[in-house]
């Protein structure tokens, strides 16, 4: 996520904090400030970073049962509606997202347990009190009581909402649990929205997050449904038309216009791939360089995938670099196709239009 700034590292994953975390820490500490003078404002801040520590702690419950399942977590990113753990992937098995999804309420139960224990509180001290003359403790005690019961409401994609996907997925497989996870998980952000007109703006900014999340989880999860069963030579384009490294750049702007193609793998003087073109680096090379530039001068660098690869791995992996296409070749190096982000989304909108639709092989 841009905008955020890497605090520490713990475990291979880095923990990053969103500028309007910031923001948000000085408005606190500089209405209190305003209010109660200086020893308001400190307890304020203080509070605040308590509270997204055991929001932390909160992420790395999942980041770590994740781990058991062979899920790798980058980043976990902090903002003023709360963290976010950006784990590779969730695991396949129902069972084992059902843990990773209840491994962050049960930390801070832990923690709430273990507050209780020390300062002597009991759960009537969570529920019953005034914030302006409660202790530390129990405005913490309240906030990871509350972490727990607003974490656990199925709505889709937040923890409650995963643990429905899991227990839903159990009977009638991921893709069709994770539609229903997802249309209840946007019903759930209506009503936040709505609450959010009257009561708090926070649950407004939280129902959208959501009711987009929501609906990219279950685009992501249409995908995988009927992506699983196809190949990367199922899905790419067949015998592309290619540059040599050395050509100037105007053949490739010729052959773009004279054809529907859009990227073009870039070769050596051993017919080896060492790069692709796409219509978005012609332009930039037109404007910088002009026309008699070497294609080999514009092009991105990039390694081959093989059309026998599953099609999901290959979209995900495309998805990580942030690439919009890539050269399929086969196994004595020969290009036979190229897989792009345009032909898996129409492949998408077939399969939302038709779904069981049998692609052709391309060849």
């Amino acid at each position: 996520m841009g905008w955020s700034l890497t605090i520490g590292r713990i475990a291979g994953t880095n923990i990053r904090l969103h500028f309007t975390f910031l923001l948000f820490l000085v408005w606190i500490g500089t209405a209190d400030y305003l209010a109660g003078g200086t020893a308001a404002a400190v307890d304020s801040v203080v509070f605040i970073i308590l509270v997204f520590l055991c929001v932390t702690l909160h992420e790395f419950g999942h980041i770590m049962m994740g781990r058991r399942f062979g899920v790798k977590t980058p980043e976990v990113i902090l903002s003023p509606i709360g963290g976010i753990a950006n784990m590779e992937r969730m695991p396949d098995k129902p069972v084992q997202e059902l843990l990773v999804a209840i491994a962050g309420p049960l930390v801070n139960v832990v923690i709430a347990l273990a507050l209780m224990a020390v300062f002597g509180l009991g759960l009537r001290n969570a529920f019953v009190i005034d914030f302006d003359t409660a202790s530390l403790a129990q405005r913490l005690l309240l906030v990871n009581c509350m972490l727990v019961l607003f974490n656990l409401i199925p709505a889709f994609p937040m923890d409650g909402g995963r643990v429905l996907r899991a227990l839903l997925a159990m009977n009638m497989g991921k893709p069709r649990a994770t539609a229903l996870a997802a249309r209840i998980g946007q019903g759930f952000a209506f009503l936040f929205v709505l609450l959010g007109l009257f009561y708090n703006p926070i649950l407004m900014l939280v129902g959208f997050f959501i009711y987009f999340a929501a609906g990219s989880e279950a685009q992501s999860a249409a995908f995988t449904g009927f992506a699983s069963r196809l190949r990367v030579k199922d899905a790419m384009e067949p015998a592309p038309l290619t540059l040599p490294a050395t050509a100037p750049l105007s053949l490739a702007v010729d052959n773009l216009l004279a054809s529907p193609q859009r990227e073009f793998p870039v070769m050596d003087g051993s017919s080896r791939v060492i790069g692709l073109l796409d219509r978005d680096m012609m332009l930039a090379g037109l404007r910088d360089h002009g026309p008699t530039v070497a294609v080999g001068e514009v092009m991105r660098e990039c390694a081959t995938i093989s059309g026998e690869q599953p099609l999901v791995e290959a979209f995900a992996r495309m998805r990580s670099r942030g690439a919009r296409a890539d050269v399929v070749a086969d196994a004595s190096g020969r290009v036979t196709g190229i897989l792009t982000l345009e032909n898996i989304a129409e492949m998408m909108m077939v399969e939302s239009a038709q779904p069981g639709w049998r692609f052709k092989r391309r060849s």
